[in-house]
């Protein structure tokens, strides 16, 4: 069984919170619970989240 790691880091890389998911996931089902309560004003994301 794998795992992994969706983290949210702040403008210098600083980890603000992380999840550990099951390795057969998709990240996208983590990050809603992720980014609550967080107040940002821009949101960088790999390719695999744009799913417009």
């Amino acid at each position: 069984m794998t795992t992994k790691i969706l983290a949210l880091a702040e403008s210098l890389g600083n980890l603000v919170k992380f999840r550990l998911m099951p390795g057969q996931s998709h990240d996208l089902a983590e990050v809603k619970p992720l980014i609550k309560d967080i107040d940002f004003q821009a949101l960088l994301v790999d390719k695999a989240f744009d799913v417009a």
